[in-house]
């Protein structure tokens, strides 16, 4: 039962959430928003609960054996405290239940979200671009054909990006246009298709019990 019971929860909603997209009726689309504005309402809380949970296991146990970087445990558990309490008692926009005014700032999540995950992640994004170019430099040595076309494809992109290049060949910029529009296109929406059909299949796999990787490893 402790296996039969799960494999039986997901094929009952797996049914449920794919019957919408079968039975364009009012009454399937109005029993979808309804199961998901309350089921996955309550998956969700559990979730979050679930990954708060790991994360303060995880990182307790970091800080306990002192393991590589544990200091930085102690900053992740400090600041998932300090924001948790600053949200429930701040609200989100300073609408919480206790006064969170200093001034003319306030402490609550939107206050948190403009002035310290907005600049860490501009900062984050602006390291990457450093890491991106070490990328692209040894991902287009044209050691071989594919690399070469890349690269190819690379140099009339950024050449034709440039405005100077309209007086050297005035029709770079336009070819550099279809390279993006027509191959570049066509490539997405076959790795789109082999995606969607991936997924799919996982996802029949699952509900229909082949694939049971999920419950931890049982078989």
């Amino acid at each position: 039962m402790k296996i039969r019971l799960p494999l039986i929860l997901v094929l009952i909603t797996g049914i449920l959430g794919a019957l919408p997209f079968i039975i364009p009726h009012k009454i399937a689309q109005d029993f979808d928003n309804e199961f998901r504005n309350s089921v996955l309402r309550i998956i969700a809380a559990f979730s979050l609960v679930l990954g708060v949970g790991s994360i303060i296991k995880h990182h307790t146990y970091k800080i306990q054996r002192r393991k590589e970087n544990w200091e930085y445990s102690w900053i992740l558990i400090v600041s998932l405290v300090i924001t948790s309490i600053i949200g429930l008692f701040g609200g989100i926009e300073g609408d919480g239940v206790l006064p969170t005014r200093i001034g003319n700032f306030s402490f609550d999540i939107q206050t948190i979200y403009m002035y310290m995950a907005i600049p860490l992640g501009a900062t984050m994004f602006a390291m990457l671009s450093f890491f991106m170019a070490s990328a692209a430099y040894r991902a287009f040595r044209a050691r071989n054909f594919e690399a070469t076309l890349l690269l190819i494809a690379a140099f009339v992109m950024m050449l034709g990006s440039v405005p100077l290049s309209t007086y050297i060949l005035p029709r770079l910029p336009d070819f550099a246009e279809w390279i993006l529009t027509v191959p570049n296109t066509a490539a997405k929406r076959g790795m789109g298709f082999g995606i969607a059909l991936g997924s799919l299949a996982t996802s029949l796999k699952i509900i229909l019990g082949i694939e049971r990787g999920w419950l931890g490893g049982t078989k």
